[in-house]
């Protein structure tokens, strides 16, 4: 069977995330770490929300697509520099997903709604904007978190923490406290969002 447009763009999008050569370890094994992150976005949408929109799904697995290639030092090691990086980001992301999708022959609505998706535009008044905000944050707290509050005070980790909560839905926030934290992970969510 011939695959649909829509696991065409998918695939095109992994083979993109593959070429990262930076890489995360799981269980002994090896991962591109975009490519990785790019699943796991897949993943913790489909959990978070099982009727997305084929348009919603792509968006979550390019996310962050070929991130790598515009590197944080790149811009001033300040809040400024960072959101700078990131809008940088974004527009990348977005221009990139947009090229696969004109390739495999989606039409210009459809490119342009997963184009908002990613530039997260009007993030509290569209609602796949902020599913896709939801599951970043889910992402981050269910697979990074750990690992980024042992390399940082706890003072930036509860900051971290309270600018994620602020991004997130009711329902965003519901699905988080499901997580199973290590106990200091934990500790530290209760301390953030009390």
């Amino acid at each position: 069977m011939k695959p649909t447009r829509f696991e065409t763009a998918i695939a095109l999008i992994d083979k993109k995330n593959a070429e990262d050569e930076n890489t995360y370890q799981v269980a002994e094994l090896e991962y591109p770490k975009e490519l990785l992150y790019s699943q796991r976005m897949t993943r913790k949408l489909l959990r978070f929300e099982p009727n997305a929109s084929k348009a919603l799904q792509i968006a979550a697995r390019a996310q962050h697509i070929c991130r790598w290639k515009i590197q944080r030092n790149e811009y001033p090691m300040d809040r400024v520099g960072y959101l700078k990086w990131r809008e940088t980001l974004k527009k990348m992301h977005a221009v990139i997903t947009g090229e696969i999708l004109q390739q495999v022959d989606f039409d210009v609505q459809f490119i342009d709604r997963v184009q908002k998706i990613i530039l997260k535009k009007l993030i509290k008044k569209n609602e796949e904007s902020q599913t896709l905000e939801d599951t970043i944050c889910l992402v981050f707290l269910d697979y990074y978190f750990d690992e980024f509050a042992a390399k940082h005070a706890d003072e930036k980790v509860i900051d971290i923490l309270q600018k994620t909560w602020v991004k997130m839905s009711k329902k965003g926030h519901e699905a988080a406290l499901r997580i199973t934290f290590s106990e200091k992970g934990l500790a530290l969510v209760k301390e953030a969002i009390s």
